[in-house]
């Protein structure tokens, strides 16, 4: 199981786009974006943003929420009840660890990890709940994290990805088709470049 962060970046207070007030303007890779009373967020109303040690108890409730299925996908096991050390490494950050969440109202709804060292520069890991998949949440999540990372200095990329996960595996071999895959012991061991673009 991969850590996670850097320090969350100071904002600017965002105003909404003049003569826009309530409307749409477009956002990352053209997603339509819809003003929130003091922020835009996606028309989906999903805001990717910074995990914050308050956030403990959302995590807590996206982890049960995981069908078993997905907690196998994502972790290599079922979970059961995550204890509080679990939840406390999956919400720390610091100079190598970075993690995101993905946020619907006040559910979490998403979560992404980066972890600096290993082989690569860093190694990432993503999972979405189960209503959310199919829906380019985890894209979003990976761009977004991998921004951060190349940001930070990192040029390569790493993961692990359980061998019956097809969905992330084609999802790799359409994104990054230069990535080197390496099986063992019923993962796949992923490595690519990031592009910094």
């Amino acid at each position: 199981m991969i850590r996670t962060q850097l320090v969350r970046p100071r904002r600017d207070p965002v105003r909404p786009p003049s003569g826009n007030a309530g409307g749409v303007a477009p956002g990352e890779a053209g997603r339509p974006l819809a003003w929130d009373g003091g922020r835009l967020l996606p028309a989906d109303g999903v805001e990717i943003r910074p995990a914050r040690m308050d956030d403990d108890e959302r995590v807590r409730g996206f982890l049960k929420g995981l069908s078993p299925h997905t907690q196998t996908l994502r972790f290599f096991t079922g979970l059961g009840n995550p204890g509080a050390s679990m939840v406390r490494a999956l919400l720390a950050t610091d100079e190598r660890r970075d993690v995101l969440l993905a946020v619907c109202e006040d559910a979490v709804v998403g979560h992404a990890m980066s972890f600096r060292g290993g082989g690569n520069d860093v190694e990432i890991a993503v999972v979405v709940t189960d209503d959310w998949q199919g829906r380019g949440l985890g894209s979003r999540l990976v761009r977004r994290l991998l921004r951060r990372a190349a940001a930070g200095g990192a040029r390569t990329v790493g993961m692990d990805v359980l061998g019956g996960n097809r969905k992330v595996l084609s999802m790799i071999r359409k994104e990054w088709p230069e990535a080197v895959m390496r099986v063992s012991s019923g993962t796949v061991e992923v490595s690519t470049k990031i592009d910094p673009g």
